[in-house]
């Protein structure tokens, strides 16, 4: 499994019996998984379905889903009438017939012609049938959806494999020119007592001390340590693939701290600017990590 970009398209798009569902997702990372889902009232029913379908395939990023549909299914009339309604047109009929003497010839026929006695309206739209028709559509966009996250991903995952080689090469010249900070220290304070000292004998016993605690001051061989340990991680991690992010972004923060507690140990010039590029690839890794599932 590899790793998967939260950056991302898919249109799926399902016709059956007349009726034509379309449905786009677009897809920017995100922090957690978010989902704003626009669709036709008639499609309303259906929402809880469209947001499992989306988590039971990813685990973060901001969804925009959109569903569209047409319609050309021939529809049947529903006819009925209102009882109430007729029964009063007919108590009305038989109180004019009392009261003014007319013929009662208030029919069927007449009843059915009188305002607000026929309701006419659509056949109820069959859920189960509407369902399966967005449910088509929509897994079409998910594959479609992940198949581009994934490419993504792979080509993330080969930048990863390059930025995690020149953090390497940055580590390792690192902790070959750290040694040399002792010696030139050492050197440096030697020189500095014989030009103050002159004539004057140097104590060799509290000019070791000196250096052992200088030493022990700027030893970075925990940080480089650390930091070997971080990449060969950050690289086992992204070869297993899968929901791996959050573990990226984490594994990232460490390195960039051991970087930072180099830079601050460490004062030759060759090695801080070593330490400026390795935080510089380490923070490229991590603007990266932002769009990783």
């Amino acid at each position: 499994m590899s790793i998967k970009s939260m950056t991302g398209y898919g249109k799926g798009i399902c016709e059956k019996d007349g009726l034509r569902v379309v449905v786009e997702i677009k897809t920017v990372n995100h922090r957690f998984l978010d989902l704003t889902i626009k669709l036709p009232k008639i499609f309303n029913f259906a929402e809880d379905t469209i947001r499992k379908e989306i988590k039971k395939n990813f685990a973060r990023g901001h969804f925009d889903i959109l569903i569209s549909y047409e319609d050309k299914r021939e529809t049947r009339k529903q006819i009925t009438y209102d009882s109430s309604i007729a029964n009063a047109y007919l108590e009305s009929a038989q109180q004019m017939h009392k009261d003014l003497f007319v013929e009662n010839n208030l029919g069927a026929y007449q009843l059915l012609i009188l305002p607000d006695v026929i309701k006419i309206s659509n056949e109820e739209d069959d859920e189960s049938f509407l369902e399966s028709v967005l449910k088509d559509a929509l897994n079409d966009s998910i594959t479609k959806l992940d198949a581009m996250r994934t490419k993504e991903g792979l080509l993330m995952e080969q930048d990863f494999i390059d930025k995690l080689s020149t953090i390497s090469d940055i580590v390792s010249k690192i902790e070959t020119l750290a040694p040399n900070m002792v010696k030139e220290h050492f050197e440096k304070v030697r020189q500095r007592i014989s030009e103050m000292l002159q004539d004057v004998a140097i104590d060799e016993a509290r000019m070791l001390n000196e250096v052992a605690f200088y030493s022990d001051k700027v030893c970075v061989d925990e940080e480089i340590q650390r930091l070997k340990t971080h990449i060969d991680h950050f690289g086992q991690i992204i070869k297993n693939g899968g929901n791996v992010g959050k573990q990226l972004d984490f594994i990232v923060q460490e390195m960039n701290r051991e970087a930072n507690t180099c830079g601050s140990k460490c004062n030759n010039i060759e090695i801080s600017s070593l330490v400026i590029s390795l935080k510089n690839e380490i923070e490229k890794v991590r603007e990266q990590i932002q769009n990783i599932e």
